[in-house]
């Protein structure tokens, strides 16, 4: 089993912004899979496909960004699922709009939902898929952009990286992450 989750902050007023771009990606791996039906568990919206042989976990937080490790880390316990079987989406300042970078192990950069996964699980040892939101303008608070809604420039960027992103996740089940790194973290 491989537990996917998207990390980001529960509620309309967020839906759509920079922090969110995790809860983004699941929903589109969960159009991309035709899955409808969402059940609530350890604080958590999660959802279950099979991808080939695989079973697959697609989780959305509800416990607000900086408390995501409680829910992932329940949920990793309930089903005995290893570190290295959890894949993490998330917002990432230090890349620009739309890159992607996807790596295992390291720290948290200072991103309090990975902080809470660490935390929670233990080990650093997840597949991480980083989406880039670029850094705040100047005049801007972090907290403010982070919570901030793209622009109409940067709308194009982050809906291929969206799709980059489900195509990566795909690409990391089915073979690997050596694989979905050489082809999506260019």
């Amino acid at each position: 089993m491989k537990i996917v989750v998207g990390l980001g902050n529960p509620g309309q007023e967020y839906s759509a912004t920079r922090h969110n771009v995790g809860f983004l990606v699941i929903d589109e791996m969960a159009r991309r899979w035709g899955i409808s039906s969402w059940r609530n568990k350890f604080d958590a919206e999660i959802a279950e496909y099979r991808s080939g042989g695989e079973q697959v976990l697609l989780v959305k937080p509800q416990t607000y960004m900086n408390l995501s490790g409680t829910a992932v880390g329940a949920l990793a316990r309930w089903h005995k699922v290893p570190v290295e079987d959890i894949i993490v989406i998330y917002d990432d300042m230090d890349l620009a709009v739309g890159r992607l970078r996807l790596r295992t192990k390291g720290s948290s950069g200072g991103h309090r939902g990975i902080e809470s996964l660490l935390s929670h699980l233990g080990k650093d040892s997840f597949t991480r898929v980083r989406v880039g939101i670029s850094r705040p303008p100047a005049g801007w608070t972090v907290n403010n952009f982070v919570l901030s809604r793209f622009t109409d420039e940067e709308e194009p960027l982050i809906k291929e990286a969206i799709t980059r992103s489900a195509e990566a996740i795909e690409c990391v089940i089915a073979q690997g992450l050596t694989k979905a790194m050489n082809t999506f973290s260019k």
